[in-house]
């Protein structure tokens, strides 16, 4: 063989290279299992409790036993026309649509948060599977304007109105909690997750801008990973739907919303992958309530963008991993759409995932 190496030892070395690469798919799917909900303000808002993009590469893969603690820096910009702006000026009283009045303007938002999340994750198998439970709360600024032009007749008399609105808001949102249950037959990788919004952040129905929902949602799904140590290959895809109960508030309540998180990366070595992530969400069910002024309001976005990874090592049995993943929104309907920027870092046990998860190694 060239430079002195036998075939036996060439395929040790990529037994090794393969196994490092199955010891890091927990450290990265842990950065996946902890992005849970960040902000939102509800269809009727024309932003979703669920925010897209919450799942990524490796989202079902096997996990370390342990605690787990993640730390993401988010941020999201974007805009909408009329009917958004419509939604809101209704939403915060300044707009009565039984009126006739015809309003036509524009809506613009930015939202950063600090997302802080503890996830634990079980040594004993749980229907046969790998069990997760943790817990994510919220700390973030949102700021949103809005232009408006309404016009309309006063018996015979025409009029313009011009409305001009600009709130900030910094505060914590609500709390998410999160359960997973993981299977792995060699390089195929099940989840199954439930998740929901317990409604305890800074929310005023009046307000503009907000960081809680003000009401309570359940959501759940499924979630399949393949990931080839041998290659580096990995495709992950998660999909799920939300209930959305009633905001006392308004009287609002959103339709059913589904959507689904997919990502795809290679392994360029053991410690960097690069990739491209995206999302599909949409309301396939219609807004109600006494308080629905707008009628069914179906929403929906799409999004796709790039993503980087690193792993390494935190001093003795521990292990970072750090990751980048950019999305530029398209096709958004009935609400805002525009781009968002995720940035994480976890912080998990080092060492071989559990051999009740670990991939098969065939050789």
């Amino acid at each position: 063989m060239k430079g002195g190496r036998s075939a036996s030892a060439c395929g040790g070395l990529d037994r090794r290279r393969s196994g490092r690469l199955v010891a890091a798919t927990a450290a990265l799917a842990a950065a996946a299992a902890v992005s849970l909900p960040t902000h939102s303000l509800a269809d009727e808002g024309g932003v979703s409790f669920w925010v897209p993009g919450l799942y990524g590469s490796l989202a079902a893969a096997p996990l370390k036993p342990g605690l787990m603690v993640t730390e993401t820096y988010y941020h999201w910009q974007g805009s909408a026309g009329a009917d958004v702006t419509a939604a809101r000026e209704i939403t915060i009283g300044r707009f009565n649509p039984t009126l006739g009045i015809n309003l036509s303007g524009s809506i613009n938002s930015t939202f950063d948060a600090v997302l802080n999340t503890a996830l634990y994750t079980f040594a004993t198998p749980v229907f046969g599977g790998q069990a997760s439970v943790g817990l994510m709360s919220v700390y973030g600024r949102n700021d949103t304007s809005l232009s408006a032009a309404l016009t309309g007749m006063l018996g015979p008399i025409p009029f313009t109105r011009f409305d001009s609105i600009s709130q900030s808001v910094t505060g914590f949102g609500d709390l998410y909690p999160l359960a997973t249950l993981r299977w792995n037959q060699g390089v195929n990788n099940f989840m199954i997750y439930a998740t929901g919004d317990l409604p305890v952040g800074t929310y005023n129905s009046s307000s503009l801008a907000n960081i809680g929902d003000g009401h309570y949602a359940v959501d759940g799904g499924v979630g399949y990973t393949y990931f080839n140590p041998q290659t580096g290959h990995e495709f992950s895809v998660v999909t799920g739907l939300t209930y959305n109960f009633i905001n006392p508030a308004t009287q609002y309540q959103n339709g059913v919303d589904w959507h689904l998180d997919w990502g795809a990366s290679q392994f360029l070595t053991k410690e960097v992958m690069v990739g491209l992530v995206g999302y599909l969400y949409k309301e396939i069910g219609c807004d109600s309530g006494s308080g629905d002024r707008v009628g069914c309001f179906q929403t929906q976005v799409f999004g796709v963008g790039p993503q980087v990874g690193f792993l390494f090592p935190i001093g003795t049995g521990l292990q970072g991993y750090l990751n980048f993943k950019a999305y530029k929104e398209f096709d958004n309907e009935h609400r805002l759409g525009g781009f968002d920027a995720w940035v994480s870092l976890s912080i998990s046990p080092s060492g071989e995932p559990p051999p009740a998860a670990r991939p098969l190694m065939h050789k």
